[in-house]
């Protein structure tokens, strides 16, 4: 049974997340894209084709179609079909884009297709996701999660592309959805009960969450975090 007990429910609980799921980026021919630095969390899919992500002070990693990624607090990235090519400013573009969707080079050539969005928290407790996640979490399409992962990002672009009554609500639940995922994605590429997932279940941890839940207000200091653990 979820509820209390559940640390990512409680976690997610206190970040208070604000989701927005941007407009999908349709591209063709030569591209290359450079976003600024954004706190806390960018999710996103390569819904087809392929293209390279290149982190700021991170070795480029390709992404192909079925693959997603997960940023934790990014620096400046670029998203290109080849690292050779120019960037151009995100903000433009997505200032610009035209019933859900951003458009490099012809239509008719389109050979890339990528759906994001981006989540960002509660400041007071952004911290206790934010420190412990790495800046990248790349799941494959042949990861065993890969299935359940295309599915959902089949539904989400599906909301993305239409006007439908109630959209904004259906996309909010998705993007969490995925979300979640991503995090466990996260703890089984670990391959041990560490990062946040692992910390989350350990009792300390656990207390000091319920404390937080208790008075969200209130600004914790990791000494007194560390006074509700068991036996202290």
């Amino acid at each position: 049974m979820l509820g209390s007990n559940d640390p990512i429910a409680d976690a997610i609980g206190l970040l208070r997340p604000h989701i927005v799921v941007e407009a999908g980026l349709h591209a063709a021919g030569s591209w290359a894209v450079r976003f600024d630095p954004f706190p806390h969390v960018k999710l996103g899919v390569v819904v087809r084709g392929e293209c390279w992500l290149a982190l700021e002070g991170h070795e480029p990693v390709l992404l192909r179609g079925g693959d997603f990624f997960l940023l934790g607090n990014p620096p400046p990235y670029v998203l290109a079909s080849e690292l050779t090519a120019t960037p151009r400013a995100a903000k433009s573009l997505w200032d610009n884009a035209t019933n859900g969707a951003v458009r490099i080079g012809p239509g008719a050539e389109e050979d890339t297709f990528l759906c994001s969005g981006h989540f960002s928290f509660d400041d007071t407790n952004a911290s206790i996701l934010i420190d412990v996640l790495p800046p990248l979490v790349h799941v494959h399409a042949a990861d065993p999660r890969g299935k359940l992962l295309a599915h959902l990002s089949e539904l989400l672009v599906t909301e993305v592309e239409t006007t439908a009554v109630g959209g904004s609500l259906v996309l909010d639940h998705l993007a969490q959805i995925l979300f979640v995922h991503m995090l466990r994605a996260h703890a089984d590429q670990a391959g041990r009960p560490t990062g946040w997932l692992g910390a989350l279940s350990d009792d300390g941890i656990g207390a000091a969450l319920r404390a937080m839940h208790a008075d969200v207000a209130h600004r914790w200091t990791l000494k007194e975090l560390a006074d509700r653990q068991p036996g202290s």
